[in-house]
């Protein structure tokens, strides 16, 4: 275990100047020009309008690359690199989880059993965390490719049994081209059925594995289609099992996913092997239903191939996952789509992250899950602006209001906007309104939801990744119910892509993460990854004494009232539940505020209403914080909500 080191800002410049006062009169003055700015950001009337940003560094053995951040309800966050988006250490088997505690500091690695880099998650109503998804290959671009490789489509005719094969597992072409399977592979037996006459079909079991020639360059390379045998196999085993194939190239080989799913447990701290994906998965979403059961949707699938509308459903109670061809549909990867106040309806706000064409899939709109239709709705401006943009909750989920923020082009386009618009689902005919532009332009926002209903907007870039030193120090507070936006405090690191911003049961917003790709303007020298991290201390906790939550049961029925001691029960203005946030690559499906109906008990306890829907409240882990008059939170409690 090892304790954080907290570096403030005011030491680091007021330890050095008289020398600069004898020497160079200039830096003398923007010297004194910052201890006079730092002067200010430090004062209490400046910090209790715009609140305050502080830098905490970890030691260096337990840095690690924050592409996945989730707030557990023991209070510590998950940080999941994975590979880390590091090609040696993924080469090098190396994937890594730290256990980080915000309130002690101190911090642990976390055995990490697969490559969970770009995978998706989503808390269960035990408080666990399901992982699912990452990463099979790193991608190769064109002209770094050494081996031609292609998609297997891999079948079984026997209806009796089925097979595993290892990685490594070699396929012949009827010229002799031989290649390799890239990771193991399994076969079920073939479907059979018998028709009444006692005549039977069978259909072949199929899987799709990545190959690659076991030769280099171009001799490794076909375009024609064939049938592959299997090395190994002999007698019937070789009939019923081979490969089909259309081509091996050497063209531009994307990132892979895998199936592999997981739940993390908070108490043993942990992680606990699950069904697998019924498809492999790298950028998918999953989005918590209403029903405690989990969606899967979209990703890049083994060969590198986004998923064409492939969705399936997990299941806590069976620990497995079932395919809904039901529900076939197509989205972009990571995907926003958020179970609204209807069952069976999602909404889909338009942002996502990765892949995917620029014409398909983008448009926002309602899924209804019950037939699988969809219907878009109007209104969202710089619609073709909505990857790598933040989608959040606008106010109490009750109000059935989103707030969509920022984003860019496409892929690597430099273009960016500073748009932010909002929606209200339960109109009549729902539409997108204009909200307030940001001060910046900003692709990779993080926003965050605040117990008092205002959003934090922080960090981002107004290029791709970066580039050009594009990061945006400026941060705002959103307020959803004037829809009006006002300056915060500014950071002092850059954040971009694989960064996530979380709100603490302290009331602090914690920001971590940033992977630029350039470190200078001219985009000429490479990034390291952002290790420091930022804690962001808002407005009100320098606006007078906190309310305090002396009681409450640790757990509550849908529908029920839950029952809170407070010595401030007479200025209590408000009580929210707040849900921890689950992160990454600019996608938060977790983070809901639910606004709780306050009752005053004739022994000075508070009865708060817990809305009996679980559309709206979904069962669960929640923070409870008490809101008093002056707009100042408790420190949250936890609360299940069963």
């Amino acid at each position: 275990m090892a304790a954080i080191k907290r570096r403030g800002r005011i030491l680091t410049v007021v330890l050095v100047p008289a020398v600069l006062v004898a020497v160079n009169v200039p830096p003398a003055v923007a010297f004194v020009a910052e201890v006079r700015h730092q002067q200010l950001i430090d004062s209490p009337e400046y910090q209790a309008e715009f609140g305050r940003w502080d830098v905490v560094e970890l030691p260096e053995d337990l840095q690690v690359n924050a592409i996945h951040a989730a707030l557990l309800p023991t209070g510590k966050l998950l940080i999941i690199a994975g590979s880390g988006n590091d090609r040696a250490q993924f080469d090098a088997g190396t994937f890594r989880s730290l256990l980080y505690d915000p309130a002690t500091g101190q911090a642990r690695m976390v055995m990490t059993p697969a490559d969970m880099f770009c995978a998706g998650h989503a808390f269960l109503s035990d408080g666990n965390l399901l992982v699912a998804g990452g990463t099979q290959r790193y991608e190769l671009l064109e002209g770094a490719v050494t081996h031609a490789a292609g998609a297997m489509r891999v079948r079984n005719e026997f209806p009796d049994g089925g097979r595993d094969f290892p990685a490594g597992t070699e396929f012949v072409a009827p010229d002799g081209k031989s290649y390799r399977a890239t990771s193991a592979f399994s076969l079920p037996p073939a479907a059979k059925v018998i028709a009444r006459d006692g005549s039977a079909t069978v259909t072949a079991s199929e899987t799709v594995v990545w190959v690659e020639s076991i030769v280099e360059g171009a001799p490794g390379v076909t375009a024609d289609p064939a049938q592959y045998a299997i090395t190994g196999l002999s007698g019937p085993d070789a009939e019923n099992y081979y490969g089909l194939a259309e081509a091996m190239d050497l063209d531009k080989q994307d990132y892979q996913g895998i199936a592999d799913s997981f739940e993390f447990d908070p108490v043993t701290e942990e992680y606990v092997r699950v069904g697998d994906m019924k498809h492999k998965r790298w950028y998918p979403t999953l989005t918590p239903l209403s029903d405690g059961t989990v969606l899967s949707v979209s990703g890049l699938d083994g060969t590198g191939t986004i998923l064409p509308g492939q969705n399936e459903v997990y299941d806590p109670a069976t620990k497995e996952w079932t395919e809904r061809p039901d529900l076939f549909r197509y989205f972009p990867t990571y995907p926003a789509l958020f179970q609204t106040a209807t069952p069976g309806e999602l909404f889909f706000t338009g942002s996502s992250t990765g892949y995917g064409p620029a014409e398909e899939g983008r448009t926002p709109g309602f899924w209804n899950l019950d037939d699988n239709t969809f219907v878009p709705v109007p209104g969202l401006r710089d619609p073709d602006m909505m990857e790598t943009s933040g989608s959040v909750w606008a106010g109490p989920v009750q109000d059935q209001r989103m707030l969509v923020v920022g984003g860019g082009g496409v892929g690597e386009s430099p273009r960016s906007t500073a748009r932010t618009d909002v929606i209200d689902l339960a109109a009549e005919a729902p539409a997108y309104t204009p909200g307030p532009d940001l001060p910046a332009p900003t692709r990779y926002p993080n926003v965050v939801t605040l117990p008092t209903d205002d959003i934090l907007i922080a960090g981002g870039s107004r290029d791709y990744r970066g580039k050009g030193q594009s990061h945006n120090f400026v941060a705002s507070l959103y307020t959803p119910s004037s829809n009006t936006l006002r300056p915060a405090a500014e950071s002092s690191v850059g954040r971009d892509y694989h960064s996530a911003g979380l709100l603490l049961p302290n009331g602090q917003v914690i920001v971590l993460g940033g992977d630029a790709l350039f470190s200078d303007p001219l985009n000429t020298r490479d990034a390291d990854f952002e290790h420091r991290i930022e804690i962001f201390t808002p407005p009100y906790m320098f606006q007078g004494p906190r309310p305090e939550i002396t009681d409450a049961a640790a757990t509550v029925g849908l529908g029920q009232t839950l029952t809170v001691s407070t010595p401030d029960a007479a200025r209590i203005d408000r009580a929210r539940l707040v849900r921890p946030s689950a992160a990454t690559h600019v996608t938060d499906l977790e983070q809901r505020t639910v606004a709780l109906d306050v009752t005053d008990n004739p022994d000075g306890t508070l009865g708060l209403a817990v809305p009996a829907e679980p559309t709206l409240v979904p069962p669960g882990f929640y923070m409870l914080f008490l809101v008093d008059d002056a707009g100042v939170p408790s420190v949250a409690r936890w609360v299940q909500v069963q």
